[in-house]
């Protein structure tokens, strides 16, 4: 690789890809252990993708399979992210969340729900009959429910800002409008080539893939990596309709899963304003449109658990994608971590499929990405 930019080429020992809430958490713990760090993102502002399209919802660690990287470290990740907001003073508010149940036939669903959560640790859950669900929520149309009181909402964009002035604060440089153009990595020392305004060859030690829905076009551009360990990945676009009338919730309500996610949900922002969503379109290019032909499915969806809901106060807000990785072998999509215990070369840690509940995980992702770099 040339510089274009320099006569020689430069040395950062950390690079972290992705400015999203994932790539500001790994990039403010590793310069915050003292490391020299770049952070980089080929936006003109941080987490313009999947962090700012999201429900931003703090998850409680119920769905995940016991032996999942997401149950691993969404329940410490919770508690982390909590204290993190206080301490910060980033909007956030543990308001619950009751998963209901429509018809008898889904009561079975509900405890399979409940029952892993426990296996998880999410020790606070109850079942609730019709009638303690109904005296939490009256409107609802349900046979029973769980209730997670350690569900909860924070404000994504607060958060990401909060991350950015603690790593800055660390000495750590972020620079914008920059992509990756070209990486080679090996055994010895990895080169990649950015570009900006030009281009500009940088040798690291450590690098660490946080892109997101780019992480996998960025994986296969890296020479010298043995590309059995870029895995498969399949993208969920779910959009989302915002609601302007009253509503009579003060906790976010979730139908028993779908294939693919979790259902047509009600969250709440931090005003109390309803939204729902995300539904589930399985896409091959990134596309952020909500057509209001979807309107009729959200209607209905959300319909059979909220009777009263009034179709002419859905609008069509937003939508995000989520990044897909199966584990080989495993049948559930999951976080992947690919280290250098994996693919063979130190300092090099690929992140893919980092979806919900990336976003309530992302401090204890960071933590975990800096104990693979330090082997």
């Amino acid at each position: 690789m040339t510089s274009v930019l320099a006569d020689q080429t430069d040395f950062i020992e950390c690079i972290v890809v992705g400015a999203g809430v994932i790539g500001l958490a790994v990039a403010r713990e590793l310069s915050g252990s003292g490391h020299d760090v770049l952070l980089v993102d080929a936006e003109s502002d941080i987490g313009t993708q999947t962090s700012s399209r999201n429900s931003e919802v703090i998850h409680a660690g119920i769905y995940y399979p016991e032996d999942s990287e997401k149950a691993a470290l969404c329940l410490p990740g919770k508690q982390q992210l909590y204290d993190y907001c206080e301490q910060r003073g980033v909007p956030v508010k543990q308001c619950g969340k009751l998963i209901v149940a429509t018809t008898n036939d889904q009561k079975a669903e509900l405890e399979a729900i409940f029952h892993a959560g426990q296996v998880n640790g999410v020790s606070d859950l109850s079942l609730l009959t019709q009638s303690q669900t109904l005296a939490r929520a009256s409107e609802l149309s349900t046979v029973g429910s769980i209730w997670s009181p350690s569900s909860g909402i924070v404000d994504s964009h607060q958060l990401m800002l909060a991350l950015l002035g603690d790593f800055e604060n660390t000495g750590g440089t972020v620079s914008l409008n920059t992509r990756v153009h070209k990486m080679a990595v090996a055994r010895d020392e990895m080169t990649v080539l950015l570009e900006s305004d030009g281009l500009m060859e940088l040798k690291t030690s450590m690098l660490v893939n946080c892109a997101g829905l780019g992480a996998i076009p960025i994986a296969k551009k890296m020479d010298g990596l043995d590309q059995a360990f870029v895995p498969g990945i399949e993208y969920a676009k779910g959009s989302y309709f915002a609601y302007s009338g009253r509503h009579a919730f003060n906790c976010l309500v979730y139908p028993v899963p779908t294939p693919g996610g979790l259902g047509t949900h009600l969250t709440l922002d931090m005003s109390g304003q309803a939204r729902f969503g995300p539904d589930v379109e399985w896409v091959h290019d990134e596309n952020y449109d909500v057509p209001v032909s979807k309107l009729d499915g959200f209607y209905h969806a959300v319909r059979d658990y909220w009777p009263a809901i009034d179709k002419a106060k859905l609008t069509p807000a937003y939508a995000g994608i989520r990044a897909k990785c199966k584990p080989s072998g495993k049948d559930y999509t999951d976080f992947i971590f690919s280290g250098p215990n994996e693919h063979g070369v130190p300092g090099l840690v690929n992140l893919f499929g980092m979806e919900s509940p990336g976003l309530t995980s992302c401090l204890a992702i960071a933590e975990k990405v800096k104990a693979l770099l330090n082997g």
